[in-house]
């Protein structure tokens, strides 16, 4: 089984300026492996005889040229260029194999990440070593204990995470007899009601960080945006709406992985269902066990009550 830990991270000066050149270097990998895939499959077209284009291929190829054409690729872990040309072999195949759309070329800003083996980094209680760069701050010890495959670095509104990928045992299968079914209703007032009345109370951080993307929102609505950053240079300041976004969901993400979670235990070891995220208030509702606080809007809207 393998499960993956998102974590906030707390670089400093010195060690966000590397994860920029970190990810920028695999932006670029990614890119010039795409534009080479692209006219080696052409040439390939043209004249069978020349081989076809593989991620493997093209790694060897980088890796013959990057100390001389690219002596700035060596700041930074070997790494980042190498996995995001793995990812790009990866996406052709998923595209071949009819399950994703034809890769495109990555823009600097946009979903901004890197990835790490398991081997180069080292995860130790609340800090991460990572390889030409050494101990950085996390904002929580990684969750689960096994086999640590690989992490990714990415950015999110000017916050850095890592995402750690564990393999762990597969849990062993427990008999259950008890097949109880509870109806589960996220709210407002509370994180979830269910169908038996009881209610689960969500932490207060999250109605907190809502109440200020509300704030920040209509503020920023009311002003005019500052003038675009001129091509070439690093992105604009933080501003305080962007942090908002990016903390809303985790806190939600929070709320659900330490909610309700079914064990050997619970009344209803089948039936219950953790909410994951903050958007699916209408999704993980079981229609007809509607919460007391809401069954009387229910009956008010046009929705079909269904049946459980």
């Amino acid at each position: 089984m393998i499960l993956a830990h998102k974590i906030a991270l707390d670089p400093n000066n010195v060690q966000e300026t590397y994860f920029r050149k970190a990810a920028g270097t695999a932006r670029f990998a990614y890119n010039g492996a795409l534009d080479q895939w692209q006219q080696q499959f052409d040439a390939w077209k043209a004249d069978p005889t020349l081989p076809k284009p593989t991620e493997a291929a093209l790694r060897r190829q980088l890796n013959a040229l990057k100390r001389d054409a690219f002596p700035w690729m060596l700041e930074v872990t070997k790494n980042a260029p190498q996995m995001a040309i793995m990812h790009l072999g990866q996406a052709f195949k998923n595209f071949f194999a009819g399950i994703a759309e034809y890769p495109t070329f990555k823009k600097k800003g946009r979903h901004d990440s890197f990835t790490l083996t398991n081997d180069p980094f080292t995860v130790k209680g609340q800090k991460v070593h990572m390889p030409k760069l050494g101990w950085v701050r996390m904002h929580e010890p990684l969750r689960f204990i096994g086999t640590v495959v690989e992490g990714t670095v990415s950015r999110t509104a000017d916050r850095w995470f890592l995402s750690v990928t564990v393999e762990l045992p597969d849990p062993p299968s427990v008999r259950r007899e008890r097949q109880a079914v509870v109806g589960v209703d996220l709210g407002v007032s509370a994180l979830a009601t269910l169908s038996t009345g009881e209610k689960i109370v969500g932490p207060k951080a999250y109605a907190d960080a809502l109440a200020q993307l509300r704030r920040l929102s209509k503020q920023f609505s009311r002003q005019m945006e500052v003038a675009k950053v001129r091509a070439g240079l690093q992105p604009g300041p933080a501003h305080p709406e962007r942090d908002a976004h990016a903390l809303v969901p985790e806190y939600a993400k929070d709320a659900a992985a330490h909610g309700p979670t079914p064990c050997a235990d619970c009344e209803y070891p089948d039936g219950c269902v953790t909410p994951t995220d903050h958007r699916s208030r209408a999704a993980l509702r079981c229609h007809g066990h509607r919460g007391p606080e809401r069954r009387r809007d229910a009956q008010k809207s046009s929705s079909r009550p269904g049946d459980c």
